[in-house]
C-alpha cells in the first residue's frame, strides 16, 4: 500500500541540519513517528517527498528553510516590559525567566507561543518568538515501517487513533 492521502504511515527518520550536518531529532522503531497523511499536522513538502512510498522503502530528501519553519525574523524578537512576568506579589522570578528559557506565553488573541528568552534587564525581557528550526534547512531520512488506510474515526478527528496515535 502505497503513502497517499487519508492513510496512516509509521516510519523513523533522523533530522539533520542540511547544511551542517548537525543532528536535531531521530525517532526509532520503537517509538516511530506515526500520523495521518492531509491531515496539515506536519510540513507540507515533509509529506509531498514520501507520496507513492510504502513499507520498507527509505527515503532521503532535504526542505530548505523557507519551505519548513521559514526564514528567522527580526521582526519576532520583542523587548516585553518585565512586569508582564511579576507574579501576583509583584515579584520578578529571576531563576523561572533567565537567558535560555523558553516560556509559554500567548498573544493578545489569545493564539499560544513559545518564546525563548535572549537578555533579562530591570526594565525588560527581550524574547525571540522565531520557530527553534526557523532558518534552518532541514535533512531527512528514514524508512517507512507501515502504511495502512485510515478508519473514519481517524479522518473524521483529523489525527491517528490507538498505538501510536492518539486515545480518546
Amino acid at each position: 500500500m502505497q503513502i497517499e492521502q487519508n492513510r496512516v504511515v509509521s516510519l523513523t527518520y533522523k533530522l539533520t541540519n542540511h547544511k551542517t550536518g548537525e543532528k536535531i531529532e531521530e525517532t526509532s522503531a520503537d517509538q516511530p513517528m506515526v500520523f495521518l497523511v492531509g491531515a496539515g499536522q506536519l510540513i507540507p513538502d515533509f509529506e509531498n517527498n514520501l507520496q507513492g512510498k510504502k513499507a520498507g522503502d527509505s527515503f532521503s530528501f532535504s526542505i530548505a528553510s523557507d519551505l519548513a519553519y521559514g526564514s528567522h525574523s527580526e521582526e519576532q524578537i520583542v523587548s516585553i516590559p518585565s512586569t508582564v512576568f511579576h507574579d501576583e506579589a509583584g515579584k520578578f522570578d529571576a531563576e523561572y525567566f533567565r537567558v535560555g528559557a523558553l516560556i509559554p506565553m500567548s498573544d493578545n488573541e489569545g493564539n499560544q507561543l513559545r518564546g525563548k528568552i535572549l537578555d533579562v534587564s530591570p526594565e525588560t525581557v527581550k524574547m525571540d518568538f522565531n520557530h527553534p528550526l526557523a532558518g534552518t534547512d532541514l535533512q531527512f531520512e528514514g524508512k517507512i515501517l507501515e502504511v495502512r488506510e485510515a478508519t473514519e474515526d481517524e479522518i473524521a478527528h483529523g489525527h491517528v487513533h490507538g498505538p501510536g496515535g492518539h486515545h480518546h
